[in-house]
């Protein structure tokens, strides 16, 4: 029994350092993509001056569009407050809008919380990836992720929504089944374990064609 515990064991924290690898690439590659955005301005500002001089507006104006449109797929649209919980919200909306997945986010967090930046981008990345695989399975217009997070007295509360294909998940030994794999079994696993240890609470629910996972953690 306690064999089969250690590997259980080794296998989440081999996922863990796996999940938390994939989080600093995506968000270094959206902090890419904006350095690039900035450093092309000088370019993108001549090249607009040029248009002006030959009084080309309607080149001007689709210019404008073209940019807009690019600065559109790296722009930070989340700011908690917290400069870890910033990079990987935004970094995992950017991923969601990619896929055609349509994010409402709401999240005001402290710049210090009790729980360490691991636990967070653990917590945030997993409900994240579970709710953007989840998403795929609908049609594009029917695809939506709700995020929420903000601070209830000395709690910090988490709230996860994303609309499911109308059948209500089914539990076993009082866990939600994944069908996506074992690597979402072991998110789910490891968002229990962080949530215990910090004593915290989590509550999951699918019902109405949607699944929310709410998540308070103590502060004080």
């Amino acid at each position: 029994m306690k064999l089969f515990q250690k590997q259980i064991d080794k296998r989440i924290a081999q996922y863990q350092r796996e999940l938390i690898d994939t989080h600093y690439k995506e968000v270094d590659n959206m902090y890419r993509q904006i350095r690039g955005w900035r450093h092309d301005y000088r370019n993108h500002i001549q090249c607009m001056k040029v248009l002006a001089a030959n009084g080309d507006m309607d080149g001007i104006k689709e210019y404008l569009d073209q940019l807009d449109t690019d600065l559109n797929t790296v722009d930070t649209v989340i700011k908690t407050g917290n400069p870890m919980a910033d990079a990987i919200l935004n970094s995992k909306i950017s991923l969601a809008k990619a896929r055609g997945i349509d994010v409402r986010a709401d999240a005001h967090i402290p710049v210090k919380l009790k729980m360490s930046e691991l636990d967070l981008c653990c917590i945030i990345g997993n409900l994240f990836d579970n709710a953007i695989e989840a998403s795929l399975d609908l049609p594009e217009q029917k695809r939506l992720i709700r995020v929420y997070m903000d601070m209830k007295s000395t709690q910090l509360y988490i709230s996860f929504t994303n609309f499911t294909s109308g059948k209500k998940l089914s539990k076993s030994g009082g866990i939600f089944k994944t069908t996506k794999g074992e690597g979402h079994g072991f998110g789910l696993i490891r968002i229990d374990s962080i949530v215990e240890r910090l004593d915290g609470y989590l509550s999951r629910n699918s019902e109405d064609g949607a699944f929310t996972t709410e998540i308070l953690i103590p502060q004080v």
